[in-house]
C-alpha cells in the first residue's frame, strides 16, 4: 500500500511546512519578546546603573533564565545564579593558585562542574559552573573585580526575568487549557474516523486516525510545561493569583486526558486489526465508538469556555454518562478478540474523560454497566 501523501504536490507539502513554522513562532512570540526585553534591560542595570564595563553576563543571563520554554523558570534563574558563583569561586581560586594553560582549564572545569553536581545536579548549574570557569581561566584575570561583577551581572539578569514575567506575564491558563482542547479534539475527530472505518470496514480510515492520535504526545508535553509555567507565573504575578484555582483544576485533567489518549490509541489499534481480520462487530459498539467522539468534542469546549458558559463540567458529565451506560457487555457477546479489547478500551477512555469532567475515579467506573457478578466497585443506580 502506498504512503498515505507519498501524492501530495510538493508545494502542498511546503505551504504545510510553512504554515507549521508559523505557528511554532505564533506561540513563541510572547516568551521571545519577554526574552528580548529582559535581555535589553539587564544590561542597562548593569552597564549604567551599576558601572559595569563591560556586562556581557547581565543579558545572557536573562535570556537563559527565561528561555522560550515557560516552564521552571524560578528554577532556571536560582540555578543559574548559583552555577555562575560556583564557576567563578572554583576558577578564581585554582587558577590564582596554578595559572593558566590546557592543563589548567580541564581541571577547573572538572572541579566546577563536580562542584555543582554535588550542591545539586541539575544541568543548568553544572553547565554554568563550567562556563564561567572556562572564563575566567581564559578571559578574565584571576584576583581583581571581574569574579564579582560577573556574579552581580548574573544576579541581576535572573532577576531582571523574574521581574519580566511578573510584569509582562502570559496568561497562566489560555496556554495550555488550548493545548488541552487541542488534544480533545484530535481524540474526537480520530474517534470518529474510527467509527466510520469500522462501518465502511476501511483500514485506511483508521490508520489515519491512529498516526494523528500518537502524534499527540508532544502535545500533551506542551500541556504539562505550560502548567508548569502557569503556576509560577501565578505566584509571582499579582495580575494572575486569581487564576490559581483554575490552573489548579486544569492541572488535575493532566493526567486523566493522557490516560485516556493512551486508551483511544490502544483502542484504535485493535480496531484496525478488528477490520482487517474481517472480525464480526455488533453495530452498537460502532455506536458507542461514535458517541465517545462526540463526548470528547463536548469535553474540549468545556475546557474552552469560560467560567458560566456552556458546556460546563455538569453538562459534559452528562453526556459522557450516556456513553457509560451504553458500553454493556452484549455489545460483545460471542465476538472475537478485537471487539472486546475496543469494548474495554472504550469503558477505560470514558473513566478518563469522566475524570477530565470532574468525577472521582470511583464515581465515575460506579456508572459503568458491570461486566462480572461482583464488580470491585459497586454499580451505581441506573
Amino acid at each position: 500500500m502506498a504512503a498515505i501523501g507519498q501524492f501530495v504536490p510538493a508545494s502542498l507539502r511546503g505551504k504545510a511546512r510553512l504554515r507549521t513554522s508559523l505557528r511554532r513562532v505564533e506561540r513563541s512570540a510572547a516568551p521571545i519578546l519577554q526574552c528580548s526585553l529582559a535581555a535589553g534591560l539587564a544590561w542597562w542595570i548593569a552597564h549604567d546603573l551599576a558601572n559595569h564595563p563591560r556586562p556581557f553576563f547581565a543579558p545572557i543571563a536573562a535570556v537563559v533564565s527565561l528561555g522560550v520554554s515557560l516552564g521552571a523558570r524560578l528554577r532556571r534563574s536560582v540555578e543559574l545564579v548559583v552555577g555562575v558563583a560556583v564557576g567563578i569561586g572554583v576558577g578564581d581560586l585554582f587558577i590564582s593558585a596554578v595559572g593558566t594553560g590546557v592543563w589548567q582549564i580541564i581541571l577547573v572545569v572538572a572541579l566546577a562542574m563536580s562542584t555543582a553536581v554535588l550542591l545539586d545536579g541539575g544541568p543548568v548549574i553544572a553547565t554554568q559552573a563550567a562556563g564561567s570557569a572556562v572564563l575566567v581561566a581564559t578571559l578574565i584575570p584571576p584576583g581583581n573585580r571581574g569574579g564579582f561583577d560577573r556574579m552581580t551581572d548574573a544576579l541581576i539578569g535572573g532577576l531582571v526575568g523574574i521581574a519580566v514575567v511578573a510584569l509582562l506575564p502570559t496568561h497562566p491558563v489560555r496556554r495550555a487549557r488550548r493545548e488541552a482542547a487541542s488534544i480533545l479534539g484530535v481524540m474526537s475527530s480520530a474517534l470518529a474516523q474510527c467509527a466510520d472505518g469500522l462501518l465502511e470496514q476501511n483500514a485506511d480510515e483508521i490508520v489515519v486516525a491512529l498516526r494523528r492520535a500518537r502524534a499527540t504526545q508532544a502535545q500533551l508535553d506542551a500541556m504539562r510545561t505550560f502548567l508548569k509555567g502557569g503556576r509560577e507565573i501565578s505566584v509571582i504575578s499579582p495580575m494572575y493569583w486569581s487564576s490559581r484555582n483554575r490552573l489548579e483544576r486544569l492541572t488535575q485533567i493532566a493526567d486523566p486526558l493522557d490516560n485516556a489518549v493512551r486508551n483511544v490509541r490502544v483502542l484504535l489499534r485493535r480496531a484496525l486489526t478488528l477490520v482487517r481480520d474481517d472480525e464480526i462487530l455488533d453495530p452498537r459498539l460502532i455506536d458507542e465508538v461514535e458517541k465517545l467522539s462526540q463526548a470528547a468534542d463536548v469535553l474540549r469546549r468545556m475546557v474552552m469556555a469560560d467560567p458560566g458558559q456552556m458546556p460546563d463540567q455538569a453538562e459534559a458529565a452528562r453526556v459522557l454518562r450516556e456513553v457509560a451506560y451504553g458500553a454493556r457487555p452484549e455489545l460483545v457477546a460471542d465476538a472475537g478478540l478485537s471487539a472486546h479489547v475496543v469494548f474495554a478500551q472504550i469503558r477505560s477512555a470514558t473513566v478518563d474523560l469522566m475524570q477530565v469532567a470532574g468525577l472521582k475515579r470511583t464515581s465515575a467506573m460506579a456508572l459503568l454497566p458491570p461486566t462480572v457478578p461482583h464488580p470491585a466497585i459497586p454499580p451505581a443506580d441506573q
